[in-house]
């Protein structure tokens, strides 16, 4: 007759094994939720306009309405960024519906090369949802050259949808705003290489 002790203790090492897998398993599952929360959280912006997040059009409003709305620009730089950043106009009346194309300039003024890309909102934010880009520049990553300088057209139009909504119905004035931020870029290895070889030296 076998020993029920025996029995129990040769089922100890499955069942913590099952454990084992069962924690691994909820561990991959939270990084792999953590690491597609960034783009789920862009995409729910940008279908819903949430945050100012402004909407991406393939086409050209089919509709315009005799209605005008003003749309300022607002342009900043990043500290540690030697650019100059700013609208080329500071502010358009349009006609809601109709699709206007604008520019802003950006130039290094910096005596190196150096990239930079930029991010955007839309105040008041419940009309983010409403402000149609067909073309940007934002989160295009750009590098200028010292002295170097660039037109960046963005080309946009305001849904007609927007005069319907009941928290946008009055909004007559929308700002567009730019933020360019540094690239982030890795130190050539062969610098680093040679920085190695100099430590060596001395010692």
């Amino acid at each position: 007759m076998s020993d029920p002790r025996t029995n129990a203790t040769a089922k100890k090492p499955a069942g913590n094994w099952r454990v084992l897998a069962v924690c691994l398993g909820v561990v991959v599952g939270m990084v792999g939720v953590s690491y597609a929360a960034v783009p789920l959280y862009q995409l729910f912006c940008q279908v819903t306009g949430y945050g100012g997040t402004t909407q991406r059009a393939e086409q050209y409003s089919d509709q315009i309405l005799d209605r005008t709305i003003k749309v300022r620009f607002d342009a900043n730089v990043s500290d540690g960024m030697n650019w100059e950043f700013k609208p080329v106009q500071r502010e358009v009346e349009l006609r809601i519906g109709e699709t206007t194309q604008i520019a802003y300039l950006a130039a290094n003024t910096g005596e190196v090369a150096s990239g930079g890309q930029a991010t955007f909102n839309v105040t008041p934010q419940s009309a983010g949802a409403y402000f149609n880009k067909v073309e940007c520049f934002c989160f295009t990553e750009t590098e200028l050259q010292p002295g170097e300088s660039l037109d960046m057209p963005v080309v946009f139009f305001v849904d007609p949808a927007i005069v319907d909504a009941q928290e946008t119905k009055g909004i007559n004035t929308i700002t567009l705003s730019y933020t360019f931020f540094p690239l982030e870029k890795e130190k050539p290895v062969a610098k680093a290489a040679r920085a190695d070889e100099k430590t060596k030296d001395r010692l």
